[in-house]
């Protein structure tokens, strides 16, 4: 398994402006197989990615192709481990941190 970590080096404008391309990308590698979850990093100045493949080597062809890293955007790290453990109830959790986070969301676009 992989942790992905996507470091912007532009601004968000940049970013957002090549957000659509960044998705497609997402999609495309879901589809696929790899990629388990992914989201932005709070604050905003990144991305993580969980991942699955055969190789380092494969991950870091794979992330070539993100628009975000193809373009300058973004700077890419790629940890590699093995997973040993999970919890039973994984969905659940994902779900309920998600409940959580969207209030959390809303005042940052607020500015609080």
């Amino acid at each position: 398994m992989f942790i992905i970590e996507l470091t912007y080096k532009a601004n968000l404008a940049e970013i957002d402006a090549h957000m659509a391309a960044h998705v497609r990308f997402l999609k495309k590698y879901y589809a696929a197989g790899n990629f388990l979850v992914s989201g932005r990093q709070i604050p905003r100045d990144g991305g993580i990615i969980v991942a699955v493949g055969e190789s380092r080597e494969q991950m870091e062809a794979i992330m070539r192709e993100d628009p975000f890293c193809a373009r300058g955007l973004a700077d890419v790290r790629i940890v590699e481990f093995r997973a040993s453990q999970r919890a039973d109830d994984i969905q659940e959790r994902i779900d309920g941190a998600d409940k959580v986070s969207r209030p959390r969301r809303r005042a940052e676009k607020l500015g609080t």
